[in-house]
């Protein structure tokens, strides 16, 4: 390898061009958090259920690309409707979102099993006169609570994962193999 000024020279000069080239080519390789920024995840929501009560079954598409579809909430309005007297009320999509996020959160696919969804008042005062525990003022009479099971999932670790959420009401109901999930204030009972 020759020491002259001149060999100096070149070898720097490819040295610093080598590195600009370098330094152009790993620039132009966007990086994972501005291709995650400019590509756009679909999102897509599904549920499924499978009522207790009546046998019947619903798995769907909720919320799809940022919005609601109604068709899908439509469909498990119906499925959480009060068994009793087939009343019907909008739930709110909410507790829909937090259900699905803990079915995420155990990697399941499975449909929950529904023990209860929406109350008429007719039928909360109706229970509440059984002493069974309900409450007088229900989250399920406002269509912000449901009463679930999640097949191959143990209650207890089911509703700890819903407590470190914090979104919500979690009643563990562990005799009766089920957890109260509601959208109201975080708070717990029967742990």
């Amino acid at each position: 390898m020759c020491d002259c000024e001149t060999c100096h020279d070149l070898r720097r000069r490819e040295f610093m061009f080598g590195g600009a080239a370098a330094v152009a080519a790993i620039t132009a390789i966007p990086t994972a958090t501005a291709f995650a920024k400019t590509e756009k995840r679909p999102d897509v929501r599904k549920l499924g259920f499978r009522n207790l009560h009546t046998g019947e079954r619903v798995n769907v598409t909720y919320h799809a690309n940022g919005k609601y579809i109604l068709e899908g909430l439509d469909r498990l309005d119906s499925v959480m409707r009060d068994v009793r007297n087939d009343d019907i009320k909008r739930m709110n999509p909410k507790l829909f979102d937090l259900l699905h996020d803990l079915r995420t959160a155990f990697d399941t696919k499975e449909d929950y099993l529904l023990i209860s969804g929406f109350r008429s008042l007719e039928t909360n005062d109706f229970l509440r006169s059984l002493g069974r525990g309900v409450a007088k003022r229900s989250y399920h009479i406002r269509g912000m609570a449901a009463d679930v099971r999640l097949p191959g999932v143990d209650v207890v670790e089911f509703a700890k994962a819903a407590k470190t959420m914090k979104r919500g009401g979690v009643g563990l109901y562990r005799r009766s193999r089920f957890v109260h999930i509601d959208i109201a204030r975080p708070r717990t009972w029967n742990f």
